[in-house]
């Protein structure tokens, strides 16, 4: 049975608020399932000999071979690193996974000059184990755990590194095409905003308030939009409250997302993210009599809460103003 947040109401008289009518929401469900991709056999080869009882190829040979396979591989993974936004990551990383588990499959098959034997395996090797984390990760991106290209990099950073180590040496030892890598895996990082810090702060110089409660376990950033455009966005980190002051009248609606690891570069979770929104539009209204000046003040919650039906719905990633 799903729990509700809340939405409620406080309707300001002048300086003197009072408690106003309260409704919640129920959580959305998980983020996606998780995935893997793969081709078994990889560009039409099989699984064997790894060119053991046939001729070594000539170096030219070696090379060409090398070098067909070069430039998709060196690709996957640059595209990997430039993904923005979850779906277009988890695209990527499944081409990835793709492109090396291929080559590998199809290098394995090759005589490479007996110099550069050891090499040859050491590389091959490299290139498995490195779609094998490729694999792992697709599946952490669907189900959410990574969100960003930075998180995937750091999260399969050693077999790049060996990868990269295995490429620079197999491509020292006679100029052979192997350098795939170009990219660089940084730590896996915890970066938080201070409480209240404004992502995006529009014009507020209205008389309504919003009172944002964040109880969860996560850090959580609020986007209220008005018209499909951007008003503010809000850092509120777990177990705080932020009052955002001075909203205009008007019609609003409420995104959050939930996350760990705030890049503001992107402006996004690198991990365990989620993407929500409120059904409930958020309306803002000023009232003028001849004595009084009345207007509302909204509450909300963002966590799981008892005696309330204020809705919350996934939201496509893509789809979120960020």
């Amino acid at each position: 049975m799903a729990t509700p947040r809340l939405i409620s109401s406080v309707l300001a008289l002048a300086t003197l608020a009072t408690l106003g009518a309260c409704s919640s929401g129920t959580p959305s469900p998980a983020g996606g399932e998780p995935t893997a991709a793969g081709v078994a056999g990889g560009d039409g080869a099989t699984h064997g000999s790894g060119g053991q009882g046939a001729t070594a190829l000539t170096p030219q040979a070696y090379r060409s071979e090398l070098e067909s396979r070069h430039k998709r591989m060196a690709d996957a993974i640059s595209a990997v690193a430039r993904a923005r936004g979850v779906k277009a990551l988890d695209q990527r990383v499944g081409r990835a996974e793709k492109a090396l588990s291929g080559a590998a499959d199809a290098l394995s098959e090759l005589a490479p000059p007996e110099d550069v034997r050891t090499r040859h395996e050491t590389y091959v090797a490299s290139l498995r184990d490195f779609a094998g984390r490729l694999s792992d990760a697709s599946g952490k991106v669907g189900a959410r755990d990574l969100c960003t290209s930075s998180a995937v990099l750091a999260d399969v950073g050693d077999q790049l590194s060996a990868l990269d180590k295995a490429g620079k040496a197999l491509q020292s030892a006679g100029d052979y095409p192997a350098d795939v890598v170009s990219v660089k895996a940084g730590e896996r990082r915890t970066r938080r905003l201070s409480n209240g810090a404004f992502i995006r702060r529009g014009t507020l110089n209205g008389r309504s308030t919003l009172e944002i409660d964040n109880g969860g376990s996560r850090d959580a950033v609020v986007t209220v939009t008005r018209g499909g455009a951007k008003v503010f966005s809000v850092y509120v980190r777990k177990k705080a409250k932020f009052k955002v002051k001075g909203i205009r009248d008007g019609s609003y609606k409420i995104y959050f997302t939930h996350g760990a690891d705030w890049d503001g570069r992107n402006k996004a979770f690198t991990r365990d993210c989620s993407f929500e929104r409120f059904d409930k539009t958020v309306k803002f209204k000023t009232t003028y009599t001849a004595t009084q000046i009345l207007w509302h003040d909204w509450r909300i919650t963002l966590h799981s809460i008892s005696g309330g039906n204020a809705r919350t719905s996934a939201v496509d990633p893509d789809d979120f103003p960020g």
